[in-house]
């Protein structure tokens, strides 16, 4: 029995109408992702971390290690580097609240200056009291309290994430294997989240490295201006360098506040032109020359990451948004082929006329284990 080309073309939907369907559909799972993001938001952190610690399994099975001191190894390294990034920003906002009552002084003094200058350019008394009783050094420390509490509620999932660390990775090990038994049945699926792993391990790698350069830099500036707890803002900026975009101005606050308590204006605009500075020749000058195009992530699609995962799944959103975006579209993107034109409209290094498109590639240690 044959089928009649005219009558299957007539039942095809309108583009317009599989539009408003797909945007339906991607409406219904954002509401879903926003709804779980408490528990969405830690198994994203388990996965990210499982990724980021796989290699070091597979050199040790390489080597010929037993399965289980591989998985050993790789649960307590993803536990050590857990440990370290939630003990440090912590411990930094920790020190700048505990440290910010110190210059209750300072804090008043400035705040005469500014109303007097206020003064001058006209603003009126009962203006200016009324913004002073909204604005004193105990509402900066009462945010910085919460902001610390934040952290801790963070901190309160760290159970739900030890216990999905330790199932993946004792899954991981196995992984390898098998991806190599579907690879010949569904090897798109295998390109697209080998392609997935191995972009964001070099986002991973790319970002700590560039990130402890930059820490390391203004920790030295900072002790040469001698601003106080130079060794934490160093940190806080390691950490602040995983949220594209904005993780550099997030950094840049609490030196830039003590600064401006300790000597006045004059110092914070030098904490700001160094810290300006030095970020703009490590990761606008030499980092784009050394690696390139790292995860293949345009600077407004991981800008408007950062904004929607932050609100989809909360602070952790911020910390995982391009590894989420690049999870997405592996899924959505390089597992079809027909849908791999994407890439030329999204990449931070489109293809020069002619040239074909960026193709997602396999993870060979992926792969092979």
């Amino acid at each position: 029995m044959t089928t009649d080309p005219s009558r299957d073309a007539g039942l095809a939907l309108p583009r317009g109408l599989v539009v408003l369907a797909g945007m339906a559909a991607l409406t219904v799972v954002v509401a879903g992702v926003r709804s779980l993001g408490s528990i969405l938001g830690p198994v994203f952190v388990a996965l990210i971390l499982t990724l980021a610690v796989s290699p070091l399994s597979s050199w040790l099975r390489r080597r010929g290690a037993p399965i289980w001191l591989a998985t050993i190894t790789g649960v307590l390294a993803a536990y050590l580097v857990l440990a370290v990034l939630a003990g440090s920003l912590g411990f930094a906002i920790a020190e700048l609240a505990a440290r910010l009552p110190a210059y209750s002084d300072q804090f008043n003094a400035l705040v005469e200056q500014v109303s007097t200058q206020l003064e001058r350019f006209g603003i009126g008394q009962v203006q200016i009291e009324d913004a002073l009783a909204q604005l004193d050094l105990s509402s900066v420390v009462g945010v910085l309290q919460n902001v610390l509490g934040q952290v801790a509620g963070i901190a309160s999932d760290l159970l739900l994430i030890v216990l999905v660390v330790l199932f993946m990775g004792m899954d991981a090990v196995n992984f390898p294997g098998r991806l190599r038994a579907i690879v010949a049945e569904r090897g798109d699926v295998v390109t697209a989240l080998t392609s997935f792993a191995a972009g964001t391990r070099r986002f991973l790698w790319v970002t700590s490295a560039f990130g402890l350069i930059t820490a390391v830099l203004d920790v030295i500036a900072l002790l040469i201006l001698g601003i106080p707890l130079a060794l934490v803002w160093g940190l806080l900026a390691f950490i602040t360098n995983y949220i594209p975009n904005i993780g550099f101005a997030l950094g840049l606050v609490p030196p830039a506040l003590l600064a401006l308590l300790e000597g006045g204006p004059g110092p914070m605009l030098l904490v700001i032109v160094l810290y300006i500075g030095i970020n703009f020749v490590v990761e606008g000058v030499i980092q784009p020359k050394i690696v390139g195009d790292a995860v293949g992530i345009n600077v407004t699609l991981s800008f408007l990451a950062l904004v929607f995962w932050t609100w989809a799944i909360g602070p952790l959103g911020a910390l995982l948004a391009i590894p989420l975006t690049l999870m997405t579209k592996a899924l959505l993107v390089d597992v079809d082929p027909n849908n791999r034109w994407i890439n030329v409209l999204i990449t931070a290094r489109p293809p020069k006329p002619g040239k074909p498109g960026p193709k997602p590639e396999p993870d060979q240690s992926a792969v092979d284990g």
